[in-house]
């Protein structure tokens, strides 16, 4: 086993937070949750506000990871208020932490900081990577209203990159989609289309999907913790994206059926506006590859979207299976 961690995790409540602690704990280290609303869990979970400092700020204090996640859910309508909650809740966190580390005396050695994949324009012609990657925002085939989820994430980097924090190795995560069989996650939601017979090609299809297998997620993030060389910007995710009727193909087959209703661009308009979110984020093309984790020599379990998407399968019946029982 490797020597103890201690790793601090702001805003570690939502789904990826709890991916990380399970991992984490798992592994014997020592996890400090950040949250809004105190809960129990096996590792300790420390209130704040994330808006101001704090008794929280002596948690920083001699960590050795400090993994930031906090972040309003983008998984929503993009009216006024929920653009200003979705760009400040990142942004905010980020100079408050900054203003934090600042201030402790034995800050951490490591500050990751989530960004998303998000951040490279909608591309079907070519994959993107951290070094010739193009920043979206001004794509002439690609609605206007996409450009809002540009500016938080370049928004949110700037924050994370301008903080001064000497002699602390940063990096900024660009994930692609966190595939788990965890309840009320993306795949679970993607599952539910498909067992109900609705999980066909959504417009086109051409669109790609950019998406990384928890345990790989996990995985790149051991392995970034160990490299103390790396820093600046990584993508998380798988090295293979696909088109979207090709991604929601496997997926079918996984679960064992061919049926798979198509959905026109019509009717995702339709459907994400009662489920009060937004079709870009089924439409946009999401063409990512993880260049520096691949050349720098890590190995992904599952770099293929069908193996990836029958393991997760597999998982979720199993756990579908024992709450059953």
């Amino acid at each position: 086993m490797t020597t103890p961690l201690r790793i601090v995790l702001p805003g570690g409540s939502g789904q990826v937070g709890n991916i990380l602690s399970r991992h984490f704990h798992a592994q014997g280290h020592e996890v400090v949750v950040l949250a809004r609303r105190v809960t129990p869990a096996p590792w300790r979970v420390v209130n704040w506000d994330g808006e101001s400092l704090g008794n929280w700020t002596s948690e920083l204090e001699n960590a050795d990871v400090l993994i930031n996640l906090a972040g309003r859910s983008v998984d929503c309508r993009y009216t006024p208020s929920n653009r200003r909650a979705i760009k400040e809740s990142r942004v905010q966190t980020t100079h408050l932490l900054g203003r934090a580390i600042g201030q402790s005396v034995r800050p951490p050695r490591l500050w990751m900081n989530a960004s998303t994949a998000t951040i490279y324009r909608h591309a079907l012609d070519r994959p993107m990577d951290e070094q010739t990657g193009e920043i979206g925002g001004n794509e002439t085939d690609a609605p206007a209203k996409w450009s809002f989820s540009i500016d938080v994430a370049t928004s949110w980097e700037k924050a994370f990159f301008e903080a001064v924090t000497p002699n602390i190795r940063k990096i900024a995560l660009r994930s692609a989609v966190i595939m788990s069989p965890d309840r009320g996650g993306v795949f679970d939601t993607l599952l539910r289309l498909v067992r109900f017979g609705l999980g066909g090609t959504a417009a086109s299809g051409q669109q790609f999907v950019s998406w990384i297998h928890d345990e790989d997620f996990l995985r790149s993030i051991d392995y970034l913790i160990a490299r103390d060389e790396i820093d600046g910007v990584v993508n998380i995710a798988s090295p293979t994206p696909l088109g979207n009727r090709e991604f929601m193909k496997a997926l079918r087959q996984a679960w064992g059926t061919s049926i798979g209703l198509p959905a026109t661009r019509w009717m995702l308009e339709i459907g994400t506006f009662f489920r009060r979110t937004e079709t870009e984020l089924v439409l946009k093309s999401r063409r990512v590859i993880p260049r520096r984790l691949v050349e720098d020599g890590f190995q992904f379990q599952f770099p293929e979207w069908a193996a990836a998407a029958q393991n997760l399968v597999d998982r979720w019946r199993a756990t579908d299976r024992l709450k059953s029982e």
